[in-house]
């Protein structure tokens, strides 16, 4: 494995090489995978770089301050790029259909901060010890000396405080808060990030929480908590998928609950899980790993085929497998 002081080198490399350059990213994106695109996008135009943006699925709406001119968008053909980089995404399949339109390159760059990424590039910087894509596109543009505008300070402040949770997940290091203050020298507009993202939530939003909060269910003494999302629940809180994002915090919170999953009916046989854990015993990459997904030690999702039925009984009885390692409070049980 390269360190950082020969991979960043050899990335910009051929950046500096490449006149067609292609930013993708994963399916549903957030912050860190927006805000990275769009700050990379920015420096690479500014370096007189040809830059496409592609995603399977639209910008979140409120993320889309973020975008104004709209970069990023949904793939129209196949075209020949010199380089593709891949941000933010732990492997070739979480790009989507987008996978598909970047075969024609020279070279695959993959920039990510999953512990579970596979490596599918011909140059990988995969670093799990930072919290956030983000903190890695702003060193990787620290070294290469291309000026950091305040739009892609904005950019980039999205991506490292929606990846930390507001910094407040165990991930979040001192060399973080170093990154998002020298980011704010550079004009992140704290204000207008915190009103768009945090603050400007949809009716069709609060209707999938009110959902959350009238239907999740607690089991194992309370220590694990899940709650479905199907069609019809959106249909009903006339939401897009973007809306379900940060759900699962709600029912995270919850003081005796460890492990928190969210199972989202995809099709009638295929469900999408996502966990979140506030035990560091309790590594639900790991458990996602078992059903062909991963993540973090704290986050980690997969897709699962199966009946929403037997999809719930073998990953809460994988859960309650790995909550074994936590005793239990005297006051859970």
């Amino acid at each position: 494995m390269k360190s950082r002081s020969q991979i960043v080198p050899r990335i910009l490399d051929v950046l500096r090489r490449s006149k067609t350059v292609a930013l993708v990213s994963h399916v549903r994106p957030d912050g860190d995978s927006i805000g990275s695109q769009l700050a990379l996008a920015e420096a690479l135009d500014r370096a007189g770089k040809s830059v496409v943006c592609w995603n399977e699925d639209p910008i979140p709406a409120k993320l889309a301050f973020l975008d104004r001119r709209g970069v990023i968008q949904s793939p129209c053909s196949d075209k020949r790029f010199d380089c593709v980089v891949a941000l933010d995404a732990a492997s070739l399949e979480r790009l989507g259909s987008v996978a598909d339109r970047i075969r024609d390159r020279s070279i695959l760059i993959n920039i990510d901060h999953h512990i579970s990424n596979t490596r599918f590039g011909d140059i990988n910087w995969i670093s799990h010890r930072n919290p956030s894509t983000g903190e890695l596109v702003f060193r990787l543009l620290k070294a290469s000396k291309w000026p950091i505008t305040a739009t892609m300070a904005d950019c980039l402040f999205t991506a490292v405080s929606t990846d930390t949770g507001s910094f407040q997940y165990p991930s979040t290091r001192p060399a973080t808060y170093a990154v998002a203050g020298e980011l704010v020298k550079r004009g992140a507009n704290l204000a207008t990030i915190c009103q768009e993202v945090y603050q400007s939530f949809p009716l069709s939003r609060v209707r999938l929480i009110q959902h959350t909060l009238n239907n999740f269910k607690l089991t194992d003494h309370n220590r694990i908590a899940y709650f479905w999302l199907r069609p019809a629940d959106y249909a009903r809180a006339r939401a897009g998928s973007d809306d379900s994002e940060g759900l699962i915090d709600h029912i995270r919170a919850i003081e005796p609950v460890v492990v928190a999953c969210l199972f989202e009916q995809m099709k009638p046989n295929l469900v999408r899980i996502s966990m979140r854990s506030k035990n560091p015993r309790v590594d639900v990459n790991e458990i996602a790993r078992q059903f062909n997904g991963g993540g973090h030690p704290a986050a980690a999702g997969a897709r699962i085929a199966g009946s929403p039925e037997a999809v719930q009984r073998a990953v809460i009885r994988a859960i309650r497998q790995a909550l074994k390692s936590v005793p239990m409070n005297h006051a859970d049980s």
